[in-house]
């Protein structure tokens, strides 16, 4: 028997489906566009994007040049570079793309707290690259320089320096995300500040352990990943303390102006008050 309800028409069902379908797809093709616009800018200076990548490397061999052990990744390598490059430059202007596609669904509430998770996260990425670049690679590179016994020259090949840069990257990118991600977790009622800071003891020994696992297997830039990891964990709970209480208050608000609860609370009163005028009579044993 077919339903007389407005929502249940299958025509209907099936064209929002598909209509959404559409504007994903349009908003995909407009994302590769943009990375392609700028990989074709970024391919014309690949070979001076390498070397400033490879430049922290490259102070610490005073004068040795790396290497590409096959006969292509003089050309591939950097080319990969520009390609990867374009996609981090690219990354306000994708996120923008998937907050404009699902924004739609979301509530008011949820669009006021998503704009700026979607902003800080982006920031706080570009954070953790530039920590990276800046401050753990300097380090990490004269540490293995000077590592090697004597008699081996350090002369490190193109394509595996270039996975390591990367790999750091996107390790220091994703730890710089852990205020947001403790920010999220209180918002959406998961965990309360408290309880992160009642499990602060357990985050420092997973932050060493994320540290070695996504790090080269040598003290200094697991212990560079750590720290960072552990201090904005805590100016995440900072951060989630102001958003639970700005919750907490809206919640007391949204209650004191329902109805609902109102009429509730006259119903407890009047059951309460007829209670004490008319206290039942005690059981005799």
């Amino acid at each position: 028997m077919a339903s007389n309800h407005p929502n249940t028409n299958p025509a209907d069902g099936e064209m929002s489906f598909f209509s959404h379908l559409g504007e994903l797809r349009d908003r995909l093709i407009r994302s590769v566009v943009v990375v392609v616009i700028i990989f074709c800018v970024l391919f014309y200076f690949k070979d001076k994007i390498y070397t400033l990548i490879a430049m922290p490397m490259l102070e610490q061999l005073a004068g040795v040049k790396m290497l590409a052990t096959r006969p292509a990744s003089s050309f591939f390598i950097p080319m990969k570079l520009a390609l990867v490059s374009s996609v981090f430059i690219a990354i306000p202007y994708l996120l923008y793309q998937i907050w404009a596609f699902v924004a739609p669904g979301l509530y008011q509430r949820e669009k006021r707290l998503a704009l700026p998770l979607l902003f800080s996260s982006t920031v706080l990425f570009y954070a953790g690259m530039a920590f990276a670049y800046f401050v753990v690679f300097p380090l990490i590179f004269r540490f293995f320089a000077t590592a090697a016994p004597a008699g081996v020259e350090v002369r490190p090949d193109i394509t595996e320096y270039l996975d390591l840069v990367l790999g750091l990257f996107l390790a220091f990118g994703a730890v710089f995300e852990v205020p947001v991600a403790t920010v999220l977790c209180v918002a959406i009622g998961i965990v309360t500040p408290d309880q992160l800071t009642g499990i602060r003891r357990y985050m420092i020994v997973v932050a060493f352990i994320v540290g070695m696992l996504l790090t080269p297997p040598d003290v200094v830039s697991q212990f560079l990943l750590a720290v960072p990891m552990w201090l904005l964990y805590e100016v995440g709970i900072i951060m989630s303390r102001i958003v639970y209480k700005r919750r907490q208050a809206a919640a007391e608000t949204e209650t004191d102006l329902n109805p609902d609860h109102e009429f509730e609370k006259a119903i407890a009163d009047e059951a309460a008050l007829l209670k004490k005028i008319n206290p039942p009579p005690n059981k005799s044993t």
